[in-house]
């Protein structure tokens, strides 16, 4: 009969990454939004994602052996498609990915997108459990699921666990949409904004939320009040896809956003990423519609593309006005950066490497949007690489 381990008391010093921790008296849920946000605007798209601890681990200063974790997982599952996969616990002992597991039971959130009903089953508990650990002192990090709203119940372990000492490594807060959140990254990890952080040694707080980076007033707010040494934003797919603007109120929405962050950040190095290449979207507008094909999911866009020229955006518009805002900004505010996505993933990796759906990145693309990512900006002459 295996003894059991002694409990370990879940502070608030033992989470990375999140904005808000959510104490329900029975465990801890993250959130990557404030609350006051949660509040003022529960959409439950947006709720959906800042629930979904994309970025947010458990760093830990041990001489443990074995950690054992219990979570409520709340999975999203979507009638008539097939099941998404697992959301993946990454464990990493003194920086080096040591495990990588995932957790069973679960609720589940069921989304009949024909009808726009949403039904919320309920499930079990489940338990992670990473064993064989090295003998001695040591840093870990368990990197909490990218894509599935979570609730840490409980931590033991059977050794005493204090917080991980802070590096102080700079602070990058970077936002953006599905692709930042890690849709289509094989793990929490190895998202492509997390690889660059990697990269660039910095820590990474994503506010990456899935169908939710529409320029909203509430999101400029939290950057610009949020702690941070480098931002970015990456701008434009959700705009598109969703169908929520013209060009008229695109580039003064994002005027105010950027005027927003800089009350905050005046001279923050700030990088403006443009949407990266998706075929789907290049010359016609959404909104974007999924529909399944040979078993799989993909999105296809339903605009006119006919009507761009009265004021429809596609992501080529967009990239275009993008840099004018930028180069029209810099010239007052040189911490100010602009580059391109399609650096990152362009026409060239869409033909070697096709976005599975339409929209999203495979895990490889996730891999190699970081490595360039961190290439481009975290070099010693890109926008993050001076004066570090």
């Amino acid at each position: 009969m295996t003894t059991p381990l002694p409990t370990v008391d879940l502070t608030d010093a033992l989470f990375r990454g999140a904005l808000d921790l959510d104490r329900s008296g029975r465990g801890i849920m993250p959130h990557r939004l404030p609350r006051w946000v949660r509040q003022q605007f529960p959409d439950p798209q947006l709720l959906m994602a800042a629930s979904q601890p994309s970025g947010v681990r458990l760093a830990l200063r041990t001489a443990a052996t074995v950690i054992e974790i219990d979570a409520l997982r709340t999975r999203r599952e979507y009638v008539g498609m097939p099941p998404r996969p697992d959301g993946v616990y990454d464990l990493f002992v003194d920086g080096e990915l040591a495990a990588r597991s995932a957790v069973d039971g679960g609720a589940a959130v069921r989304i009949d997108m024909a009808t726009g009903t949403v039904e919320h089953v309920d499930g079990p508990v489940g338990t992670i459990r990473f064993a064989g650990l090295p003998a001695g002192d040591k840093e870990l990090e368990i990197w909490l699921p990218h894509d599935e709203a979570t609730e840490v119940l409980a931590l033991r372990a059977d050794a005493p666990v204090a917080p991980a000492p802070d590096r102080r490594r700079p602070i990058w807060l970077h936002h953006g949409s599905s692709l930042s959140q890690g849709s289509g990254a094989a793990s929490p990890s190895t998202t492509w904004p997390a690889v660059a952080a990697s990269s660039g040694g910095v820590e990474l707080v994503n506010l990456g939320l899935g169908g939710s980076a529409l320029l909203d007033p509430f999101l400029a707010r939290t950057l610009r009040d949020q702690a941070a040494d480098l931002i970015s934003l990456a701008v434009g797919i959700n705009v598109v896809n969703t169908d929520v603007m013209r060009a008229r109120a695109f580039v003064p929405a994002v005027h105010g956003f950027l005027d927003t962050i800089r009350d905050g950040h005046p001279t923050t190095p700030l990088v403006v990423l443009t949407p990266t290449w998706c075929p789907t979207h290049e010359d016609t507008p959404g909104p974007a519609a999924p529909a399944l094909v040979d078993g799989q999911v993909v999105f296809r866009a339903t605009g006119d593309p006919a009507e761009v020229a009265r004021g429809r955006l596609t992501l080529r518009v967009i990239r275009e006005q993008l840099a004018a805002v930028v180069a029209q900004r810099s010239a007052d505010d040189p911490n100010l950066h602009l580059v391109h996505g399609p650096d990152l993933y362009g026409p060239a990796d869409a033909e070697l490497r096709p976005l599975p759906d339409g929209l999203h990145p495979d895990a490889q693309t996730h891999l190699d949007m970081g490595r360039r990512f961190a290439e481009l900006v975290f070099a010693p002459r890109g926008p993050f690489g001076r004066g570090r």
